[in-house]
């Protein structure tokens, strides 16, 4: 794991943008096409705001994204559907943008997005961590073990306050309970992890990604084992390291 450590979250998301484009482009260049994986919260503002800027041969690209509440329409103010579109999908001109559809059956859902990422090599995958030490939306204890793409989970108390406290739902009751998320083991399989985490409320989150053993307690642990990850982190999220 390579961590930059950034002045601030601006800086910070010019460049994990910078870099995730880089690797993109030499995909494309060495393949003629890329798949990618993008996160969606307010940890990836920043990144996305840059990576729509960057030079890519976007009409090669083909993107994944990471969950989706079930029961949230795409016009839902807090839809990772609708959040995409705006700040991403309906900026640069993708080959094609497979979505997470929470409206549908979801184990129908997972199927289907399972086998189209199965036939896919992911070359980026861009992803944040959450107050829970969340990856995706695999709240701990996390599911290590399942092969499956794409499961159903059930949020956490924890992951749905964050959820509340970054302005996405009016109260807490409001806040689904539920939500198909993309499996720990397939985030593991990308070729490449660009992982921005920016904000002191994710100081902690960040301390144990980094110091804690590896343990489904602390699913961000894990990112510890990839071969090939940056850990995008400002001076606030790096506050408590040692």
């Amino acid at each position: 794991m390579e961590i930059i450590i950034s002045k601030n979250k601006q800086e910070l998301g010019k460049e994990a943008a910078k870099l995730g484009a880089q690797l993109i482009q030499k995909a494309i260049q060495e393949k003629g096409e890329a798949n990618i994986i993008v996160a969606t919260g307010a940890s990836q503002f920043e990144m996305l705001a840059h990576l729509v800027n960057e030079k890519v041969d976007w009409h090669n690209v083909t993107t994944f994204h990471l969950d989706e509440y079930i029961g949230i329409q795409d016009t839902h103010p807090a839809s990772f559907r609708k959040y995409l579109k705006e700040r991403f999908a309906h900026i640069v001109p993708l080959k094609k943008f497979n979505y997470v559809n929470g409206e549908v059956d979801p184990l129908e859902e997972c199927n289907r997005l399972g086998e189209l990422i199965r036939e896919a090599t992911i070359d980026v995958a861009f992803i944040g961590i959450g107050e829970n030490s969340h990856i995706a939306f695999n709240d701990p204890p996390a599911d290590f073990e399942t092969e499956e793409p794409y499961i159903v989970v059930r949020l956490d108390k924890d992951c749905r306050l964050q959820q509340l406290g970054e302005g996405w739902f009016p109260t807490l009751d409001d806040v689904p309970v539920q939500a198909i998320s993309m499996s720990v083991n397939q985030i593991m399989k990308s070729e490449a992890i660009i992982c921005s985490v920016p904000d002191g409320r994710k100081a902690l989150a960040v301390k144990k990604t980094i110091e804690s053993p590896v343990d489904p307690s602390v699913p961000s642990s894990i990112l510890k084992e990839h071969k090939a990850i940056w850990l995008f982190i400002d001076n606030y999220s790096a506050a408590l390291l040692s």
